[in-house]
């Protein structure tokens, strides 16, 4: 699993073995959504009847895996490009790890550079790149693991 992790951009070896460290067992999250909450890295809502406001990400989560994402998704502002270190690591996954590590890269670049396009902070936008981060990091664990997909 630590292998396969080390497909994606910004994820090397210590980041990649303090996740799995960190996290256990991937097989408690059944969605994305839940590994993201996990982290802290959904946003607060408030609700009153039909009104509903997000606000700022939770927090409530493992800090030290939000601090971890947080730092990888920083690599996502420069192009996707498969080369140096990385086309290294991506060496000799399976096609299906190399193509959610292509899709991430191309994803992530986009989401990150549409946010600062709107006004966005480009710490606020890093933070959402590295909540969608850990949906490619799910992905990448349920392609790993024999887990049945729900």
């Amino acid at each position: 699993m630590i292998q396969a992790l080390q497909g994606l951009r910004g994820i090397a070896l210590i980041t990649a073995t303090s996740l799995v460290a960190e996290i256990g067992s991937f097989e408690r999250f059944a969605t994305p959504r839940q590994l993201m909450s996990y982290v802290g890295l959904i946003p607060s809502e408030y609700s009153s009847g039909e009104r509903r406001k997000q606000g700022e990400i939770t927090k409530t989560g493992n800090r030290h895996v939000r601090r971890l994402l947080v730092e990888s998704a920083w690599s996502y502002r420069y192009q996707p490009a498969v080369k140096g270190e990385l086309k290294k690591r991506l060496n000799g996954l399976p096609p299906n790890i190399q193509g959610i590590s292509w899709k991430a890269q191309n994803r992530l670049h986009k989401k990150y550079f549409r946010l600062l396009s709107k006004g966005k902070e480009s710490g606020k936008a890093i933070t959402a790149v590295a909540g969608e981060l850990a949906g490619f990091i799910w992905a990448i664990t349920r392609e790993v693991e024999d887990v049945p997909k729900p």
